[in-house]
């Protein structure tokens, strides 16, 4: 994923006048039908700093500039879903996308990169992801199995591009954030898919990763992969079954 060369162009570069550290990241896990919090669980290391001196390079800020609107996404796709259908796993799970987005703004204050967020739910700058957006909640309104699938189609497309992410930088405080995002991610997708299958009485399928990949994840094998073979958003034709 690339954004464009005219909202790189637009962001505000001024340094902060200090090295700035990061506040924790919150990440969920499930129980039965019920998704909690675990303090201590995916936060960010204290030790870990960000320096404002030392420039981005134009990957590192469009994937700043991306994710602050993915998670965005994730967490008003919950809420509308939450409307429509209620049931914890929407709420919870969106309460989580809150601490997401608000972890890489951190980072986008720290070296002061304008936030490219709107406050409206369901509005976003990136035009793909306003796309995906529509798409997503119209797909996840048709049925409670259509919202789980949606439910588990985003948790997949933001682990495909947290991996693709990581991969573009060396810095620490950036991959600590991401990394971060992708266990939150990872137990996302498990509840999704607990719920779907002791709702839906189906199996869930992936439907953008590697079968390999997926059954990493929902074993509990957590840990960073390449994501060979399936789309994120970022990279691949939206959102979707195959």
């Amino acid at each position: 994923m690339i954004l464009s060369i005219v909202m790189l162009s637009a962001i505000a570069c001024t340094p902060a006048a200090a090295v700035t550290q990061l506040d924790p990241a919150i990440a969920v896990t499930e129980n039965g039908d019920d998704v909690i919090d675990i303090p201590g669980n995916g936060q960010l290391d204290p030790a870990t700093t960000v320096d404002p001196n030392s420039p981005l390079t134009d990957a590192e800020i469009a994937g700043l500039l991306f994710m602050r609107e993915e998670e965005k996404l994730a967490g008003d796709v919950y809420r509308a879903l939450n409307d429509q259908w209620g049931g914890n796993v929407f709420i919870n799970i969106a309460e989580s996308e809150n601490m997401h987005t608000e972890s890489v703004l951190a980072l986008l204050d720290a070296y002061g990169i304008a936030d490219p967020a709107k406050t409206e739910a369901g509005q976003f700058s990136n035009r793909d992801l306003q796309a995906l957006y529509d798409q997503l909640t119209a797909q996840g309104s048709q049925s409670l199995q259509d919202a789980y699938l949606v439910g588990g189609a985003i948790e997949e497309i933001d682990i495909l591009d947290l991996e693709t992410h990581i991969a573009e930088t060396d810095r620490d405080d950036i991959i600590q954030v991401y990394e971060n995002l992708l266990r939150g991610s990872e137990n996302h997708l498990r509840a999704f898919v607990r719920v779907f299958e002791n709702q839906i009485r189906e199996s869930y399928r992936p439907q953008y990763m590697t079968q390999e990949r997926y059954s990493a994840i929902v074993q509990g094998e957590n840990g960073i992969g390449n994501g060979a073979g399936g789309q994120g958003f970022g990279r691949g034709n939206g959102a979707g079954r195959p």
